[in-house]
């Protein structure tokens, strides 16, 4: 797929690319938005297209697009980027796991958007700021493990090619799921005979109500539960892979190693 000129019209299908486009001063290419998304704000009163995994390809089709953007990562998302593909609309697919694959997407929207100096300006920061993290982490001893609890009931954790983990690896910690995939059914029993340091439970889309630890009475003997390790985090913050997944960073190592982060505490004007 190769564009003959800059986009200027740009629909994206997974909200991260809405964000990624505003750091790149580019939110005025921004023409729709799906039903889900609400970040930057001034896409609220964008024309909603339908959601991430469903678009109305009619809808996308009339307000001619010059690119459609799509996260990779489940089935569906695959095939909508077909369905639009066949009306003749060029799609962008994009899949994120690290972060050295999220500085790669906003320097290919850089380059989509006539915006390659703001795209190394804004990865040079994000780079700078992790940087920072890791200089006040390089004499830890100990990494904590910690689980990424994704939905509950009928849990699902974060696995190992997600965002996720590699939010956890900067910011001192080691994830207890070990599977190559990005979600992963676990039963309760199985988290208990891992027995994490750090419980995180995101709230969010796919985890609305998480149910309050206290009312797990069967998790007490978890250490993250014992030693009072069980964190709420934002789910768009962490398991979308945008701009902010480094402030997800800044937060965790903060969280796993509060004697260390003080020093940067304060100090991210950039947020």
């Amino acid at each position: 797929m190769e564009l003959q000129q800059p986009a200027t019209r740009i629909i994206a299908l997974y909200g991260a690319f809405n964000e990624m486009l505003a750091e790149l001063e580019k939110a005025d290419t921004i023409i729709a938005r799906t039903k889900a998304d609400t970040l930057p704000p001034s896409i609220l009163s964008k024309p909603s297209i339908g959601t991430h995994l469903r678009p109305n390809p009619e809808l996308v089709a009339g307000l001619r697009p010059d690119i459609v953007l799509q996260m990779g990562g489940r089935k569906k998302a695959l095939e909508s980027v077909h369905m639009l593909e066949q009306l003749g609309i060029p799609v962008a697919f994009f899949s994120i796991t690290t972060f050295e694959e999220l500085f790669s997407v906003i320097k290919r929207l850089g380059t989509l958007t006539n915006a390659e100096e703001q795209a190394t300006a804004v990865c040079t920061s994000l780079k700078a700021r992790l940087e920072r993290v890791q200089q006040q982490l390089t004499t830890i001893e100990h990494k904590p493990s910690v689980f990424f609890e994704v939905r509950y009931p009928n849990l699902l954790g974060a696995g190992n090619a997600s965002i996720v983990n590699d939010i956890i690896t900067h910011a001192g910690g080691t994830n207890i799921m070990d599977a190559t995939v990005k979600l992963v059914r676990i039963t309760e029993e199985e988290v208990i005979k891992r027995n994490p340091e750090v419980y995180l439970i995101q709230q969010g889309a796919m985890n609305p109500n998480p149910q309050p630890m206290q009312n797990r009475a069967h998790f007490r003997t978890i250490n993250a539960v014992k030693n009072n390790r069980v964190y709420i985090i934002d789910e768009s913050s962490y398991s979308r892979p945008g701009p902010r997944a480094v402030t997800a960073v800044e937060e965790l190592a903060a969280l796993l190693h509060p004697t260390r982060m003080q020093a940067i505490s304060h100090s991210s004007g950039d947020n």
